[in-house]
């Protein structure tokens, strides 16, 4: 049993000076100071933009369509063009009445279409804006998605950069009850843990590729060739999907650090957690029951394991072979710290690490069954399988 400490303590080691240097490699989006920020302005010949379009898909999002829609309203854009659409995915709670009232007449509220056979509801509801908008970018927005004032004049800067493809990052999680906090800030660990950042960038290898569908600038040429939403028209996590589709269409993807820019709670209370992750982890590594046991053995011995051996050799009177625990616990919060810092989260999240894979681990469980199960997975309303 030490032997098998001592090399997760030094995997754990190892991993933390990777963490350190990847989220390193982050660029602002918009660009700015920092080590990887190059990554947006390496393109020679910058294109203007036309016309930016803000689409945002809205189902029963009563609750966060006027704070999304008043943050985009009142963000600059330098004097450039920028339309605002949204629809309102067959909604029962008010949400298009709401929006339509915020915007008044700067923007009309599509109704979305009755989802077709074969098609998942948000992509649906994302192909039906893409087709409704005149912009040469798009940016899909989640209706929970709250933007700072400069957050669009960024957003153009790295379209204008970039010139073609796709700037996608995952917004500011804030969190409230006791399961977001141990699992929603996990998105940003697993990423910065074992995603090369410069490699979503500088390789056409679909696999090195991460997306938060909260926030997608795409050019309207990119999503042409790339099929658009009408290409992933079935898959569960339809942001991986999308960006897997740029690359594969010979595109660049950049992953940008834009949590100063935009901010979201996903979910508002431990229900929706279970739900929402329980839908997306067994889709998000292909439905491979081997892969999803092999993740969660990983991660089980690498954060979970060293746990438990410190508190058995503490509570035996083995306080010397709890010193190798010890050192593998540390840095395992330590690399948790390092993604929480590039995520903006609270010093303090670090310490929840050990919990938080305990509930991601059920939670993929659960995923794995619903996806062997009839009943699949619910979400708004509508089953998917």
């Amino acid at each position: 049993m030490i032997t098998v400490l001592q090399i997760i303590s030094v995997v754990l080691l190892l991993q933390l000076l990777f963490a350190v240097w990847n989220a390193a490699q982050l660029p602002k989006l918009g660009g700015g100071p920092g080590q990887g920020d190059s990554e947006l302005h390496r393109v020679p010949a910058a294109s203007a933009v036309r016309r930016l379009s803000v689409l945002i898909p809205a189902r029963n999002e009563a609750d966060n369509i006027a704070d999304c829609l008043s943050s985009v309203l009142a963000c600059s854009s330098s004097g450039r063009e920028v339309e605002v659409r949204v629809l309102d995915d067959s909604s029962t709670d008010g949400t298009g009445a709401i929006a339509a009232a915020i915007l008044g007449d700067r923007a009309s509220v599509l109704q979305g279409r009755e989802l077709p056979e074969g098609w998942l509801g948000k992509s649906h509801a994302c192909a039906q804006l893409a087709e409704a908008a005149e912009g040469d970018w798009l940016l899909f927005l989640d209706a929970d998605v709250r933007l700072q004032p400069l957050a669009l004049e960024a957003a153009l800067s790295s379209a204008e950069a970039q010139a073609g493809g796709m700037v996608t990052g995952f917004p500011r999680q804030v969190t409230g009850s006791w399961l977001e906090r141990l699992v929603v800030p996990l998105m940003v660990f697993t990423i910065i843990c074992h995603l090369p950042v410069p490699l979503v960038r500088g390789s056409r290898d679909p696999r090195f590729v991460a997306a938060h569908g909260g926030f997608i600038l795409i050019h309207r040429d990119t999503y042409t060739r790339c099929g658009g939403h009408e290409s992933i028209r079935g898959e569960l996590v339809d942001d991986m999907a999308l960006a897997r589709a740029v690359k594969l269409a010979g595109e660049p993807v950049t992953l940008a650090d834009i949590t100063g820019h935009a901010s979201m709670r996903m979910y508002h209370n431990a229900r929706e957690v279970w739900n929402g992750y329980r839908k997306n982890i067994f889709a998000g590594i292909g439905r491979n029951p081997v892969l999803l046991l092999a993740v969660l053995t990983m991660y089980l011995s690498l954060y979970m394991l060293p746990v438990a051996a410190v508190l058995y050799y503490c509570m035996t009177g083995q306080p010397s072979s709890a010193v190798m625990p010890a050192v593998a616990v540390l840095a395992g919060i330590a690399i948790k710290r390092t993604s929480d810092a590039a995520g903006r989260q609270p010093v303090w999240f670090c310490l929840l690490l050990p919990a938080g894979i305990l509930c991601l681990s059920l939670i993929a469980v659960a995923s794995w069954r619903g996806g062997r199960s009839r009943g699949g997975y619910e979400w708004k309303g509508r089953r998917y399988l």
